[in-house]
């Protein structure tokens, strides 16, 4: 009997320690920045969805955000002066110090160009900014357009803080991009399907943009930049395309085809998605709109990888978070003639928990997880098993997760920003305490709970509202909560409080 007792208490022991791991390995480790479209509030929510921080801005928010390492935030913003008006412009990106006091400002915005939807925070301090430039039926007829309307080519524009304001140190045209193959006393005429570096002036777009269109072309609305390989990729709703182009270049050289360490000047290095924009028959991979494109961060599953939101990536109002891995020798990825630019299909998906028709982000995260923010929903992070971590049902056009471990976070909230060393201070014998199954479709159980002392349980919500409250005992049922993250409190009458997170999905 005795044996037997204790091989059940071995078993229970081992059975905890694997719902610890499993559970650590699985945790949302950090906090979510995220801004209100046309809202002038920024703020940071911790994995129990409470506001750690708040920046209260002195511009209406566009789209785009970016934390720094020193804990200032570089963001974009609405230039109240702008002329062109379309979507997700800006005019105006901003560095806020933590108190909210703009450090650098910067304005693009004409009645030839303004900046719109996505940026990019360098390593070195820069920043990489989408821009509509607005170019005459007249300039584009003359080089093949068959359209008979004025159009906005995307550009991509490097700025360089310098004091209180920055400076264009770099620049890349879609303009200097175009082919045609309708008339051949014009400019660039080649075959479409023997150049897909290039970009064909009379392309089918999904919406508003190709010939006889709107205004706003291909919709650039997602860029990232890789310091290894000294690359920038872009994603393109109305092109349902993901494109790479070279950053090695210097700005006379993007304009041109030949230079670079790719060798192809401002040339496409790599595209993918729909094989009918270069004119090759093939599957199109992205069917509808993408946004958000990213190499997978360093540390985390895939690293390296694309990543973008496909739309309506599983069809039928199913949108997906697709990663590729495309062939690359050096700095450039073969392309067989004639055929379509690989892999043939996605490589890693993730079907998301709702459909978002646009805008959107997502991020593989270090442990596993994938982080989510669906446009005018809400954001949440699932587990390597699609479990459900965490969810905060603020749904912003973009959302960036940083780590406890981050720099900026750090700078921000201090060298304990997760509260770890806390738990550890508070809770005596912490690997003792445990709560499972975890996550749980009802009926929690506790093990390694000290009953004599237990004065009662507690489930408080992501929002930080006590949602229930028990007399002693060793089970709790939690089937009447909304599936969520809670966080489970055992207290004591020595004034102990035992804390763990569990994630309630039925």
């Amino acid at each position: 009997m005795i044996v037997e007792r204790m091989r059940n208490a071995l078993l229970l022991f081992l059975s905890l320690i694997a719902v610890r791991e499993a559970a650590a390995q699985s945790a949302f480790d950090g906090y979510a920045l995220y801004n209100l479209m046309n809202q002038t509030t920024s703020r940071l929510v911790n994995a129990a969805g409470q506001v750690a921080y708040t920046w209260n801005c002195p511009s209406t928010y566009s789209y785009s955000m970016a934390l720094k390492p020193n804990g200032n935030i570089v963001r974009t913003a609405v230039n109240s002066g702008n002329i062109i008006n379309t979507a997700a412009v800006s005019g105006l990106v901003q560095e806020l110090d933590p108190q909210g006091q703009v450090v650098w400002s910067f304005t693009y915005s004409s009645a030839d160009h303004v900046t719109h939807h996505d940026m990019c925070l360098m390593p070195n301090g820069n920043v990489l900014l989408l821009a509509y430039v607005r170019k005459t039926v007249a300039e584009l007829q003359a080089l093949g357009y068959t359209g008979n309307s004025a159009k906005y080519p995307g550009r991509i524009i490097e700025i360089q803080p310098t004091g209180t304001t920055a400076q264009i140190v770099w620049q890349w045209e879609m303009a200097d991009r175009f082919i045609q193959y309708t008339d051949a006393s014009k400019p660039n005429y080649m075959p479409i399907a023997e150049h897909p570096e290039r970009m064909n002036i009379n392309v089918a777009v999904s919406t508003g943009g190709g010939p006889g269109g709107g205004i706003d072309w291909f919709h650039e609305n997602g860029i990232d930049y890789n310091e290894e390989l000294d690359q920038i990729v872009f994603s393109a709703r109305y092109l349902s395309e993901i494109l790479i182009i070279d950053h090695s270049t210097t700005t006379a050289e993007a304009a041109g085809h030949t230079a670079g360490n790719g060798g192809r000047g401002g040339d496409f290095l790599f595209r993918w998605g729909k094989p009918a924009n270069y004119g090759i028959t093939g599957t199109q991979r992205i069917p509808a709109a993408v946004h958000d494109v990213k190499w997978v961060q360093a540390g985390a599953p895939n690293a390296g990888w694309l990543m973008f939101l496909n739309n309506n990536g599983g069809g039928n109002n199913t949108t997906t978070v697709d990663a590729i891995n495309p062939e690359r020798v050096g700095s450039n990825y073969p392309w067989t003639p004639g055929t379509v630019w690989g892999p043939a299909n996605y490589e890693w998906r993730h079907t998301c928990l709702a459909y978002a028709s646009g805008q959107s982000a997502a991020e593989r995260m270090p442990n596993g997880n994938t982080f989510v923010a669906l446009s005018g929903q809400y954001m949440y992070e699932v587990n390597s098993s699609n479990q459900v971590v965490w969810q905060y049902n603020a749904g912003p056009s973009k959302a960036f997760r940083y780590l406890c471990s981050d720099p900026g976070i750090i700078a921000l909230l201090g060298p304990d920003p997760c509260g770890l060393a806390t738990d550890v201070d508070d809770v005596e014998d912490t690997d003792a305490f445990g709560i499972y199954p975890n996550p749980t479709e009802g009926m929690l159980s506790l093990v390694g709970v000290d009953m004599s002392t237990m004065e009662r349980f507690v489930v408080i919500d992501g929002t930080g509202r006590e949602v229930k409250r028990t007399a002693p005992g060793w089970t709790v049922d939690v089937s009447d909560l909304p599936n969520g993250v809670y966080q489970v409190a055992v207290e004591h009458s020595t004034g102990r409080r035992d804390v763990r997170r569990v994630v309630v999905q039925h």
